[in-house]
């Protein structure tokens, strides 16, 4: 898929504030500094589309890109660790798993996480009760070119042992990097196959 358009819409504060539900939609969640606005610039091929910053916890709000007047890309708030307020964090917990439980043309969503970590126990947590909602999602490693092939690699699998401890099998999975733009191919023809499998 080549992106010859996209567009920010709005920032939404809750699921069914979001725009109408008439186009398939992908979101993008992680947690917090795991490299999701650089991603999804990355993707799209736009610097600033995304804003990013130094501080974990900045993306606050559920916030809609229209991308080839198509479908919509979705900016979700980090989870785990930001410095904010604890219940300013289950805020963004519950806008979190609001939109993802009822947000209805949600086709997929992927889940970030830092390729240079041993598998984490809150998004292992997370993908348990994504699994437990029959919420389709794929897996996204971000950040590889920050680490050796060997090591890349060792870390992958790893998380693949993790999981199969628990799951039948694992869901597609995809290396990134925002740096060399490692997987945007791969993303982008991924989401384009799902678009012609939807009925909108």
């Amino acid at each position: 898929m080549k992106v010859v358009s996209s567009e920010f819409l709005a920032s939404y504060p809750s699921f069914d504030k979001c725009p109408e539900p008439k186009l398939p939609e992908y979101a993008f969640v992680g947690r917090s500094n795991v490299g999701k606005s650089s991603l999804i610039n990355m993707l799209l091929d736009k610097k600033q589309l995304a804003k990013t910053s130094q501080t974990p916890g900045k993306t606050q709000l559920i916030n809609h890109f229209l991308i080839n007047g198509k479908w919509y890309l979705v900016d979700l708030p980090g989870y785990g660790y930001a410095k904010i307020a604890k219940t300013k964090r289950k805020d963004f917990q519950r806008l979190i798993k609001d939109y993802i439980e009822f947000r209805l043309n949600l086709v997929c969503l992927f889940v970030l996480v830092d390729s240079r970590h041993k598998p984490q126990n809150n998004d292992l947590l997370f993908m348990q009760w994504l699994g437990e909602k029959q919420v389709p999602f794929s897996i996204v490693f971000t950040k590889t070119d920050k680490l050796p092939k060997m090591k890349l690699a060792e870390n992958i699998e790893l998380y693949k042992t993790t999981m199969l401890d628990k799951w039948e099998s694992l869901p597609e999975i995809f290396t990134t990097s925002s740096e060399t733009k490692l997987g945007q191919e791969e993303i982008l023809n991924y989401i384009e196959k799902l678009n012609r499998s939807v009925d909108f």
